[in-house]
């Protein structure tokens, strides 16, 4: 038995030693770096957010931008809790979004196959969202023209908006090419982060998504409110560039 303890040990050290060894020889000497005092990335190398300026919209043409107003409307119509969608600025999000990384799909994996996916894969398009938003578009205002008598989507009622909306929810509306209820799914999702997300991306206009579910925003110290539970915290919200109230008029 201890020889055999001792022909073990030596196979396991001489193993690990051959394991080191590789994986430094992996690395060459010319390109290492030793770091003291610092940590091992460069200040701004990161994609910095941009911050929405103005109200113009820089992916969406005319007909594709009353489409967007209306249907996010009514995901998320005004009430008497707060204001609808378009008041919240909700498709300037969007619009912004499709114009940038997420509308190219930049850090994804686009790559077929192409099989369909399950509900439990998410997004499995071979479109881009700036893409699959496009054709989609345009293919649900040319079956409401079919339909309706050369009407848009936006020139329906709001009963018909919703009969068509919950079609493609459902996955029953035919669009020719594009998954209605793909499309339907990511309109749906990038409405509530449009709603939600830090008003420096265009959305949640003067936090009123925040102010709606009581959110306190991005406050940078909460230490006097640690110990009040069932206290209703009464300080406005606050964004990442702080708020109105706090920005200097030039």
């Amino acid at each position: 038995m201890p020889h055999d303890r001792l022909g073990r040990r030596r196979f396991l050290t001489a193993g690990v030693a051959a394991g080191a060894a590789a994986a430094t020889g992996a690395v060459d000497p010319a390109q290492a770096r030793t770091y003291h005092g610092e940590v091992p990335w460069l200040p701004h190398a990161a994609d910095a957010p941009r911050p929405v300026r103005g109200d113009t919209y820089l992916f969406f043409t005319a007909e594709e931008a009353a489409f967007i107003e209306t249907a996010t409307e009514r995901l998320i119509p005004k009430d008497d809790l707060g204001p609808g969608a378009r008041d919240a600025g909700v498709p300037l999000f969007i619009d912004h979004q499709l114009d940038g990384a997420f509308g190219r799909a930049a850090r994804w994996y686009m790559q077929g196959p192409w099989a369909k996916g399950t509900p439990t894969q998410g997004f499995q398009s071979r479109m881009n969202p700036a893409e699959l938003y496009r054709a989609a578009i345009k293919a649900i205002d040319a079956h409401v023209k079919a339909a309706r008598g050369g009407k848009t989507f936006a020139a329906l009622t709001a009963d018909e908006q919703d009969k068509l909306l919950t079609d493609m929810e459902s996955g029953k509306l035919d669009l020719q090419g594009v998954d209605a209820k793909t499309f339907f799914t990511v309109l749906l999702q990038n409405t509530k982060e449009g709603m939600f997300a830090d008003p420096m991306y265009g959305g949640n206009k003067d936090m009123a998504g925040w102010k709606m579910l009581g959110f306190p925003g991005a406050r940078y110290d909460y230490t006097d409110w640690v110990g009040k539970q069932g206290v209703r915290y009464t300080l406005p919200p606050v964004g990442i560039m702080g708020r109105p109230a706090w920005t200097p008029k030039s």
